[in-house]
């Protein structure tokens, strides 16, 4: 099914995202299965660049391998710094950021499906972590005041929106002067074919949303920001095929570190 408009889309990608939420918990309860998906998620998250202190740190189930990088690699997060986190699914790259801030930081997750923010707010709990707090919002239209942020990360959900103009300047927006963004996504190495790019299950599967670097460039600039870098990840190919078998996605779909400044 070819998506039509930003409100179809959007439909698609949440009722994908509360059907993982619902297979997690599902397989969570298997007898000798690790949470959230017989342990495939931890391996999915280990290519992604996390450390195994890393995966271990969080509360089971916060981890649903659901990314194409580690933005904690390359935000350098400081102790009482304030993190958002664009898409924070069920919490795994908050209560990293949550513990490099330490106490005196706070970390702000943003998503737009309740099943999601739910899951992450128990895992919250569960991770005893007073500093982090889980915010219903769509990322073209932040629920976070303007010039608040230091830090903003975000794991392959850029991608997903169907306005990425508007998720730069909001994301402009809330930043604090000489704040920063931290982000893996994914992005296009060619122009994806059209058999993707019209199916919404493309679309969910991080695939057919993805941008092509020139534009994903000159978004960034039209928001505002500078000290623009992109850096495409080769071996992300390995694991993107994954995403949706058989379609030769990893030929023109790559994961990619964002890096970018708010200097006004």
């Amino acid at each position: 099914m070819k998506p039509t408009d930003d409100h179809s889309i959007r439909t698609a990608v949440r009722g994908h995202y509360e059907s993982v939420v619902k297979e997690s918990e599902a397989k969570k309860s298997q007898v000798n299965c690790c949470a959230p998906s017989c342990c495939g998620a931890d391996e999915a998250s280990s290519k992604m660049g996390y450390s195994p202190e890393e995966i271990s740190s969080v509360p089971q189930g916060a981890d649903l391998g659901l990314g194409c990088g580690n933005p904690q690699a390359i935000a350098s997060l400081k102790p009482g710094e304030t993190v958002l986190d664009l898409g924070a699914g069920a919490g795994f790259d908050s209560f990293l950021a949550a513990r490099q801030v330490e106490p005196s930081g706070k970390v702000i997750g943003v998503d737009m499906t309740p099943a999601m923010l739910e899951k992450a707010r128990s895992n919250a709990i569960k991770a005893g972590l007073n500093n982090v707090e889980f915010r219903l919002g769509e990322i073209e239209h932040l629920p976070v005041a303007d010039a608040s942020i230091d830090v903003i990360i975000s794991n392959c959900v850029i991608n997903l929106s169907p306005d990425k103009p508007a998720v730069f300047a909001e994301a402009f927006r809330v930043l604090k002067s000489g704040g920063r963004l931290a982000i893996s996504d994914a992005v296009a190495l060619k122009p994806v074919p059209e058999t993707l790019a019209e199916s919404v299950g493309a679309h969910a599967s991080c695939i057919s949303g993805a941008t092509e670097l020139g534009r994903l460039e000159a978004m960034l600039t039209a928001a505002g920001f500078s000290g623009i870098q992109i850096t495409v990840n080769e071996r992300s190919r390995e694991f993107i095929r994954d995403w949706l078998p058989d379609s030769g996605a990893e030929e023109f779909v790559a994961s990619a570190v964002i890096q970018a400044t708010k200097n006004v």
